[in-house]
């Protein structure tokens, strides 16, 4: 008798291949720490889908993204993918984030890959070599749950409320060459 890998329940299997679909198509994801309050808000990031898992290069001239910044072996995040037709939540879900070195057996595969994706690189093809001494590549592995799904959203908008400010327009608007002069009654 072999010894088979554990099967992976019905509503499981579904989740994941909702999970990567919608990863595949989106090019955005929205990232913030689990656990964390809801007041704390997502950051977007701009990732490329491979073997089953989101990869994220962040530091030096790359994106900034702080939940990333500083995690521990262990840690977890909370990842929402928006649907491309319609531009809203999709697809909310918890993640195992670890970290990607130039000594992984990944590294090659998943830097080529980030590597194609990547607009504007400044240094165009020596892009790869600066990540390996300047950035840092994370591997975000979903867990199979899901948080929100398609029909099972939140009604909150999940924005991050603006900032109070003291400025206000009280009175009139200044003069503007072009506007059109309103007619009086």
């Amino acid at each position: 008798m072999t010894d088979a890998p554990p099967r992976e329940d019905s509503d499981t299997a579904r989740a994941r291949a909702l999970i990567e679909e919608a990863a595949k198509k989106s090019a955005m994801l929205w990232l913030r720490p689990a656990g964390g309050t809801a007041d704390v808000p997502a950051q977007a990031a701009w990732h490329v889908w491979a073997d089953g898992a989101a990869y994220v290069v962040t530091g030096g001239l790359e994106q900034k993204i702080d939940c990333l910044v500083g995690l521990d072996a262990d840690a977890s995040l909370i990842v929402t993918v928006r649907s491309k037709d319609t531009g809203g939540r999709l697809v909310t879900w918890p993640a195992r984030v670890r970290r990607i070195t130039p000594a992984d057996g990944t590294w090659e595969p998943v830097v080529a890959a980030l590597h194609g994706k990547r607009l504007n690189a400044p240094d165009g093809e020596a892009q790869p070599g600066r990540w390996a001494r300047e950035s840092v590549v994370h591997r975000i592995e979903p867990t199979g749950e899901l948080i929100e799904g398609p029909g099972h959203t939140t009604t909150g908008s999940h924005a991050a409320p603006p900032p109070s400010c003291p400025a206000t327009t009280r009175g009139r608007l200044p003069f503007m060459v072009g506007r059109r002069a309103r007619r009086r009654r």
